[in-house]
């Protein structure tokens, strides 16, 4: 799914089907409410809008391009009398943020936290299978190609919506994890913290022959020039992206924060999978990195619905922990003004 070459057809839990058993004679809508009990309530959200709220699709053009995406507004929107959070939300390769979206369930958590979603098309033109570019060296620093387009996105936003901009964050699965990571990592000023969802650290490959080897083996990347506060999400049997990626993005993740005290918590979905959580905190204070290494999940958002691409329902709910961490973050005045 993040591979820059066409590549085999990866063994994903892809629209993964509930294991609940079906019950002889038992109505289909009986077995539904029996397998609805398998996926994480948060993950059951499918791309509804409520009255009130919207879900619309316009272009933007910058001198870096023009991409198509979709926003996410909130009905607490019309009537909040404070400007709100906004997550944006990087797709996996061959995916579209209808899908993402879907699968994702960010846009339920969205009215249930009061925040904005922003979802950036990659087109087609860009990358054959809409992969974003993290592993070409054009697209891996701030002022040129994607990041500066995304920022310029994002920053569109911010003054076009009633948009807080020291709560604006970036998340995204695979290809849009490792986007995602650059751009949190190049944009400090725009950004308060990254989600990152089955990607590769800052730096881990740099063209089309080094991403495979990347993917496959790990690679450490490079270090962060500034602190940004880090969300890892991982399946320990991804066979696409090898699960040394999510350690490494995790190492660089705490590197620049110094000393951070470390804890390590393991738990289990009920009727899912279990999964280990590390988190890396000052003292007793609000974790500034987090690795959550998801037991027999393969390349799949953990916890996302399973009418979406790329999911794994079983697993413990990323959308959800995701924005946890993320709305305990911010930017200071000082940080959005350094650039």
């Amino acid at each position: 799914m993040l591979a820059p070459t066409k590549p085999g057809k990866p063994k994903v839990q892809k629209k993964l089907k509930s294991s609940a058993p079906k019950r002889k004679g038992a109505s289909s809508r009986d077995r539904s409410a029996v397998e609805s009990k398998k996926i994480p309530r948060t993950a059951q959200s499918r791309v509804s809008v409520p009255r009130g709220a919207s879900f619309s699709e316009a272009k933007f053009e910058s001198e870096f391009g023009s991409r198509s995406y979709m926003l996410y507004v909130p009905k607490i929107a019309k009537v909040a009398d404070d400007p709100l959070p906004l997550i944006v939300m990087l797709h996996g390769c061959g995916q579209t943020p209808k899908d993402f979206a879907r699968g994702t369930g960010m846009n339920a958590l969205a009215e249930e936290f009061g925040f904005l979603v922003l979802y950036p098309t990659q087109a087609r033109a860009a990358h054959h299978r809409r992969c974003w570019n993290w592993y070409q060296r054009g697209d891996q620093a701030r002022g040129a190609g994607e990041p500066a387009l995304l920022a310029g996105l994002t920053q569109h936003i911010i003054a076009g919506e009633q948009v807080d901009p020291a709560k604006v964050y970036v998340a995204g699965l695979s290809a849009g994890a490792a986007a995602a990571l650059i751009l949190a990592t190049a944009y400090p000023d725009i950004f308060a913290a990254v989600g990152v969802h089955s990607g590769l650290a800052v730096g881990a490959a740099h063209n089309k022959g080094t991403a495979p080897r990347a993917m496959q083996l790990g690679d450490p990347g490079q270090r962060h020039d500034a602190p940004m506060p880090s969300i890892i999400f991982h399946g320990n049997a991804d066979k696409v992206v090898n699960p040394r990626n999510g350690r490494f993005v995790a190492i660089r993740a705490v590197e620049p924060f110094g000393s951070l005290s470390m804890s390590e918590k393991s738990g289990r979905i009920p009727d899912g999978r279990e999964y280990i959580r590390t988190v890396h905190r000052i003292g007793k204070g609000r974790p500034l990195v987090e690795l959550w290494v998801v037991q027999g999940s393969g390349h799949a958002w953990s916890g996302g619905h399973a009418a979406g691409s790329y999911t794994d329902p079983k697993g413990p709910d990323a959308s959800r922990e995701i924005a946890r961490f993320f709305l305990r973050h911010r930017t200071t005045k000082k940080r959005r003004r350094a650039h």
